[in-house]
């Protein structure tokens, strides 16, 4: 009879143990990356877009970094748990992500593939992290003890807090100097803005810069642009249907905009075309931006969907931004195509978006000629 030596069979369940380790390993390695990608949206995010208002807006940004932050530290101290809730959330969002519809009595399913792409995957690791737990089970049972050293003990509650902490200090070293010395004159009111070889008078606080509509956000290019088609107002307009795919273009912008509208004093709309003010174009703006009272001297290719080259970084300051507003893009009069349109942003990068679409961080300023 062949009697294996006691050390031998050791050595192989614990090589054993330690190939089942694997998708725990996986696992939580997959979870620290995506954990590392979403604190750091979380933290540049606040900073770039969520510095403004009341501070609870800044601690909503937070909100995916410290979801998943919590997720994987539940995973890494109670696999079986973190890993059920990690199925649950994934698979939630992946059903979200499926527009069901019903058309003549018959089901129908719309994918959302980027969505999917993102929450599917979740399902996956959060059964490999209940792989995990019955490897740890198993691990206990047969006689293999965890090291009783603290920082191997406690080691999936540090990893799973370490991204968030990296993310919080290297993004504030970089933003919190630049949102803390923000300038802001507290006035509202029309600004003269002697720019990179540009005076233009900019419109004052009210239906030519940062008006909200009813539902809460500022309008969409194709509103402001189709304003002055009859009926006036934001309203449907006869012979443009965006989800036909006819929108607005520049022409009809710079005919119809609402800045034409506009009173002399730019305080209130007329009921006809009054033709003193019209929407800026990315030229103005790009000459127009600032920081600390300093023009930025900032230049553009005409093409790139890219940051513009500053002599200095531009800021969301006064007197051209409200700092205390959530708007960080400014709608342009000019297109990109039939369906996107120019907005610039207050670090100076210039990119597209579809007429109809925006959020409330799209705005717009009328701008016209000193007299």
């Amino acid at each position: 009879m062949n009697i294996l030596n006691p050390d031998l069979i050791k050595y192989r369940n614990s090589m054993k143990i330690k190939k089942e380790a694997i998708p725990g390993i996986i696992a939580m390695g997959v979870m620290l990356l995506i954990t590392a990608f979403w604190s750091f949206w979380s933290f540049g995010e606040m900073y770039h877009e969520g510095w403004w208002g009341p501070f609870y807006i800044r601690l909503a940004y937070l909100i995916p970094g410290v979801a998943f932050t919590l997720l994987t530290f539940a995973a890494g101290k109670w696999p079986r748990i973190g890993g059920w809730l990690i199925i649950i959330i994934g698979g939630a969002f992946t059903v979200f992500f499926l527009d069901f519809s019903i058309a003549d009595g018959k089901l129908s399913i719309n994918r959302d593939i980027s969505g999917i792409l993102v929450s599917g995957p979740l399902v996956f690791l959060g059964i490999l992290f209940i792989v995990e737990a019955r490897y740890r089970k198993k691990k206990s049972l047969e006689g293999f003890e965890v090291s009783k050293a603290w920082w191997k003990k406690h080691l999936g509650s540090i990893l799973a807090m370490t991204p968030f902490i990296i993310s919080m200090i290297g993004t504030s070293i970089f933003s919190l100097p630049v949102v803390l010395t923000r300038i802001d004159d507290g006035f509202r009111g029309a600004s003269l803005i002697e720019g990179n070889g540009v005076n233009l008078i900019w419109a004052p606080e009210g239906p030519g810069w940062n008006w909200k509509q009813g539902f809460g956000g500022y309008p969409s290019w194709n509103s402001i642009a189709l304003y002055g088609v009859p009926p006036i107002g934001f309203g449907e307009k006869p012979g443009f249907n965006s989800k036909e795919g006819i929108f607005a273009s520049e022409e009809e912008m710079a005919e119809f905009n609402i800045c034409t509208f506009l009173s002399k004093d730019g305080t209130s709309l007329e009921t006809e075309p009054q033709n003193i003010w019209r929407m800026a174009t990315i030229d103005e703006y790009l000459r127009s931006l600032s920081r600390h009272e300093i023009n930025a001297g900032c230049s553009w290719d005409g093409e790139s969907h890219a940051q513009m080259k500053c002599t200095i970084l531009p800021d969301k300051e006064t007197p051209l931004w409200a700092p205390d507003l959530s708007p960080i893009y400014y709608w342009t009069a000019d297109e990109y195509s039939e369906r996107e349109a120019f907005f610039v942003s207050y670090n100076g990068w210039v990119n597209t978006a579809n007429k109809n679409g925006g959020n409330p961080r799209h705005s717009y300023r009328c701008v016209r000629e000193v007299d």
